[in-house]
């Protein structure tokens, strides 16, 4: 495929090298407003685009794909307020789109498991809580990740009506947020009771396998019409 990168950060860099180790080509790289105008000839040329932009800016940016009917692949986080709105369009226009709060396969069982846990938790009185540590570069808090998993909580447990990183709180599942360093992402979900604690972890050792999930995203999505996710992606968990 011949691909287009929005967001030519740390992130866009990986996604390049995984994209190249893949045989695909890196047709055009875009990071600022100004390169969205100089460089919208190479953009037409592309078969598909992978955003890891800002939060701020990737809704305008799939907004300018679709006017193009170039399919994205959406890595970026914290823009959903937004998402009916993209979606409404995808859909009212044929276009297609491929968003998930998180690429990493290893992440994506994890979210898996948590549903598991979650439904046993109730079932069998456990109480939950959540972690999650970033380096200090990260924007949005807690994560979209974060937000995934204690979402896909409150779906399965009817114990919590809602979830807090401010404190603990009755029915409210509480998520610890901590920005330190370089850390690429360490996610736990924690359930206890006054027998025993379980936890499920994920830890990203670096931002490799974000980058080969998207590649893949791509992959995926090129041919098809509609929004789809990492779910579609893994074989629909």
């Amino acid at each position: 495929m011949r691909i287009a990168i929005i967001g030519y950060g740390k992130m866009g860099h990986e996604v390049e090298k995984a994209a190249l180790a893949r045989k695909h080509e890196i047709v055009v790289t875009i990071d600022n407003p100004q390169e969205w105008e100089e460089r919208f000839e190479q953009l037409k040329q592309a078969d598909i685009a992978i955003d890891f932009s800002q939060p701020d800016q990737a809704a305008d940016n799939i907004h300018r794909c679709f006017d193009l009917h170039l399919p994205v692949v959406v890595g970026t986080t914290a823009w959903h307020d937004r998402f009916e709105e993209i979606e409404a369009r995808c859909l009212a226009e044929g276009q297609s789109l491929f968003t998930a709060p998180n690429f990493s396969i290893g992440m994506n069982i994890m979210f898996v498991l948590n549903k598991q846990l979650a439904r046993f938790a109730e079932k069998y009185g456990y109480q939950l809580s959540m972690a999650e540590t970033h380096h200090v570069h990260k924007l949005d808090k807690p994560s979209g990740t974060a937000v995934k998993l204690a979402n896909d909580i409150l779906a399965a447990n009817r114990d919590y009506d809602r979830w807090s990183i401010d404190a603990p709180a009755d029915r409210t599942l509480y998520i610890n947020v901590t920005r330190e360093g370089e850390v690429n992402g360490i996610h736990s979900v924690a359930a206890e009771s006054p027998a025993d604690k379980i936890t499920i972890t994920h830890e990203a050792y670096n931002r490799q396998g974000f980058a080969i999930g998207a590649v893949a995203a791509a992959e995926f999505l090129f041919g098809k019409k509609g929004v789809f996710g990492m779910e579609d992606l893994m074989g629909a968990f």
